[in-house]
């Protein structure tokens, strides 16, 4: 497919055990230490409005971490918090877009974030910074690697609903969604590691009941898939109309647990959507996940680097862009 998956962190583990490190290409644009002085309180209140929303309604936690991924891999230019503007009547944006009108807790908790910060440290924390940190909230919060957050990013001012075409779909072929991530800058390691975020959430019977029924055209399911799985998600997910809406664990092994199990469900067949369960067509991809199934530190480790990645994506710094004082509009 073009590009190989690099197995240096498991030829030499020890070396790469502690290198969650910022790309030095990256380090003058962003550090670790940027609100320490302006705004000290940033972590703590980050955390403890992500946990207070996990403790309302636990699918909020895979939601922010879905809605980040979707406000960075998009070019509007990239991490900017495009996908959080609302539109007007002269506005329209990301918001409101089909695969982002199904996270609307999640809007909320960066609202309610930014509203503290901004009595605490007003007009000094980007809308993107946040979402970037409540995140990696969102992965620890379920048992998942914790990692350093390079900040001082700035927010953008424009959004395109166009742009959301760029997010990776169920239905997408694996060659497409790679080469949606390989034109970020992002690589087939990064595929197979952030694809593993779906360790955590939800998915609608709408995203992968043609596997069930009518794989590829063919009237019959995905042979792929295991017997009972199969038999199961047709229990929930009939072939009716009405059923397009009903939920299903992305893991029903560990659905509120960030962890590898993710990954043994595509070895043994049992991976939901058909975008993830593709990753075992490619060979290289497929010697991934097997060694993330075997070896859950590998894909932390790997998770985290790629979140780091992912999170520089179009960045905004210095005097681009600008800091919201209402995530939701531009001033």
């Amino acid at each position: 497919m073009g590009h190989r998956v690099q197995f240096t962190c498991f030829i030499i583990p020890f070396l790469c055990l502690f290198s969650f490190l910022v790309p030095s290409a990256y380090s003058k644009f962003l550090n670790y230490n940027f609100y320490d002085r302006s705004c000290p309180a940033l972590p703590m209140v980050v955390s403890h409005n992500v946990r207070q929303a996990y403790r309302n309604e636990p699918r909020v936690v895979p939601a922010l971490l879905r809605l980040h991924f979707h406000d960075c891999i998009v070019n509007s230019p990239g991490c900017d918090a495009s996908v959080l503007l609302d539109d007007t009547d002269d506005f329209k944006g990301e918001k409101n877009t089909f695969v982002n009108r199904m996270l609307p807790l999640t809007f909320e908790v960066i609202d309610y974030i930014k509203e503290d910060l901004e009595r605490i440290c007003p007009s000094t924390v980007s809308c993107v910074d946040i979402l970037t940190l409540a995140a990696r909230e969102a992965v620890l919060l379920t048992g998942g690697p914790f990692w350093r957050v390079p900040l001082g990013r700035r927010d953008g001012t424009t959004s395109d609903p166009k742009a959301v075409a760029q997010i990776p779909s169920p239905f997408d072929s694996l060659q497409n969604i790679a080469a949606k991530f390989t034109s970020k800058g992002l690589d087939l390691t990064d595929v197979v590691a952030l694809s593993g975020a779906h360790t955590i959430g939800f998915a609608q019977c709408s995203t992968f009941k043609r596997r069930l029924f009518n794989f590829q055209g063919t009237g019959q399911p995905d042979p792929s898939m295991d017997a009972s799985f199969l038999s199961n998600l047709r229990q929930t997910c009939p072939n009716r109309a009405d059923a397009n809406s009903n939920r299903v664990p992305l893991d029903s092994v560990s659905t509120y647990r960030f962890d590898n199990a993710y990954f043994e469900n595509l070895a043994g067949n049992t991976g939901l959507l058909e975008s993830d369960q593709a990753l075992m067509t490619d060979p290289d991809m497929a010697a991934l996940v097997n060694i993330y199934r075997m070896y859950p530190r590998f894909f932390f480790h790997d998770f985290a680097n790629s979140m780091v990645k992912l999170s520089y994506v179009g960045i905004l710094t210095g005097e681009e862009g600008q800091i919201r004082q209402n995530c939701r509009f531009v001033y």
